[in-house]
C-alpha cells in the first residue's frame, strides 16, 4: 500500500510519501515514491506515485526519457500542461498493459501527484487519475492525497489553511498525517520522504528522509501523542442527561 500527499500554501508546496510497496507477514519491500525533475532557475517538478510499482516505473521511465531529451516536463509552458503530459504517459502505458492486466483480473489503478512551478506562474499541485485526467488543488482545498488516505485526512482538514499555514507548519502536518496513517495501517511504512519547496526558488534545497528509528521522527511521534492526550483532558466536561430507572 501507499500514502502520499501534497499541500499547497501561499508560500509554496510540501510533498511527502512513505516507501512501503508490499507488506505482509513475511515480506516488506521498500520503494521510493518521490521523484524530482529540475531545471535550475527555470522549472521544478516533484512526482509522487501510488499503485502497481511496475506500472508507475513504466510511466516514470517515459517521463524521464522525455525530460532528458528536452521534451515533456522539460519544455511544457505551465503546470497544467505538465499534468496533461503525465496523463498522456499514463494513457500510453494503459494502451500497452491494461488489456493484459485485466484479462488476469488485475486493475489498472495508478495515481500520481505532481507539484512544482514553471517560471512565470505560481506553484501548483495536481492529482492525475488512472484515466490520465488531472485535478488541481485549490485555496479552498489546499491538499491532495493518493493511496491510503483516510487515516491521515482528519488532521489536514482541521489544520491546513492556504493563506494561514506556513511551510514549516505544513511540513509538520504532513509528517503527523503520515505518522497517523502508519500507526493505523501496517501497509504504510517508512522511510518517509519529506520535501518543502518555497515559491520562486526553482531548486530543491529542503529534503529529508526519515528512517523508522530517526530520533527527530520519534520525538514528533511522542510529543504529538502526549499533546493529543493533554488536549483531550482539557476539553470541557461532557454533560449527560440523568435518566431514571
Amino acid at each position: 500500500m501507499t500514502y502520499c500527499l501534497g499541500i499547497t500554501t501561499k508560500h509554496g508546496l510540501v510533498l511527502a510519501s512513505d516507501s512501503r510497496s508490499n507488506a505482509g507477514y513475511d515480506q516488506v519491500n521498500v520503494c521510493r515514491k518521490m521523484h524530482c525533475f529540475v531545471q535550475p532557475d527555470e522549472r521544478v517538478f516533484v512526482v509522487l506515485t501510488s499503485g502497481s510499482v511496475s506500472l508507475t516505473q513504466s510511466v516514470l521511465s517515459l517521463l524521464r526519457h522525455d525530460f532528458d531529451r528536452g521534451e515533456g516536463l522539460a519544455s511544457v509552458p505551465s503546470l497544467y500542461d505538465a499534468a496533461r503530459h503525465v496523463g498522456d504517459r499514463v494513457r500510453r502505458i494503459a494502451e500497452l498493459d491494461r488489456a493484459a492486466l485485466e484479462r488476469d483480473q488485475f486493475a489498472f489503478n495508478i495515481h500520481f501527484l505532481l507539484g512544482g512551478q514553471v517560471r512565470g506562474e505560481k506553484p501548483y499541485l495536481y492529482l492525475i487519475y488512472p484515466q490520465g485526467n488531472p485535478l488541481a488543488a485549490t485555496e479552498e482545498s489546499p491538499y491532495l492525497q493518493i493511496g491510503e488516505c483516510k487515516y491521515g485526512r482528519p488532521i489536514l482538514d482541521r489544520g491546513v489553511r492556504y493563506d494561514q499555514t506556513s511551510l514549516e507548519e505544513a511540513a509538520k502536518y504532513a509528517l503527523i498525517s503520515l505518522d497517523s496513517t502508519m500507526r493505523s495501517n501496517v501497509t504504510v511504512g517508512p522511510p518517509i520522504d519529506l520535501l518543502t519547496y518555497r515559491a520562486d526558488e526553482f531548486r530543491l534545497s529542503r529534503r529529508r528522509r526519515f528512517a523508522a528509528n530517526d530520533p527527530e521522527l520519534l520525538a514528533v511521534q511522542v510529543q504529538w501523542e502526549r499533546s493529543l492526550r493533554m488536549a483531550v483532558r482539557d476539553l470541557p466536561a461532557i454533560r449527560f442527561d440523568e435518566v431514571e430507572g
